[in-house]
């Protein structure tokens, strides 16, 4: 039985693509948002949207590398955290294109699983996978904050 985890499926794709309580889904906002702008800073200690982007997609595969039981080393999503963005190698448009490509392997792997699977350990943190994947959303919902607030910044 999977109950559990069509809800936290339902959630996340009501995030995606949905009309989420909050407002605008991911896909609606990052569609407002100018590939040329996602590099600017409203100051030198701030993120640009682009790094929030890239930030958000690290932590994505490390829940679908917990999803797939495939972490042996917790160094390797650590490195990927905030990292120095190229703008030849880390450019918006491949971003995004990574964001809802992790995030539908995401879906696709859980709808594999039992409700069962939510209880199973996360690796290297004190917490279980139904944690994590309620921590994957609202991580998501606050990053987007974030870059919608970001964005109507630079835009002024």
């Amino acid at each position: 039985m999977n109950n559990q985890i069509q809800i936290i499926i339902n959630n996340l794709q009501e995030v995606l693509n949905g009309e989420p309580w909050y407002g605008q889904s991911v896909s609606a906002i990052f569609k407002t948002i100018d590939a040329k702008s996602s590099y600017k800073k409203p100051s030198e200690n701030s993120h640009s949207l682009v790094q929030l982007l890239y930030h958000m997609n690290s932590w994505a595969e490390f829940t679908l590398a917990q999803i797939e039981n495939k972490v042996s080393d917790i160094t390797v999503f650590e490195k990927k955290d905030w990292i120095k963005i190229d703008p030849a190698h880390h450019t918006w448009e491949k971003g995004l294109k990574q964001f809802m490509l992790i995030h539908e392997d995401i879906i696709n792997a859980l709808q594999k699983k039992t409700d069962d699977f939510l209880e199973g350990a996360v690796k290297y943190r004190d917490y279980n996978i139904r944690y994590l994947l309620n921590g994957l959303i609202q991580h998501d919902i606050y990053h987007l904050g974030q870059m919608v607030y970001l964005n109507k910044l630079l835009s002024t």
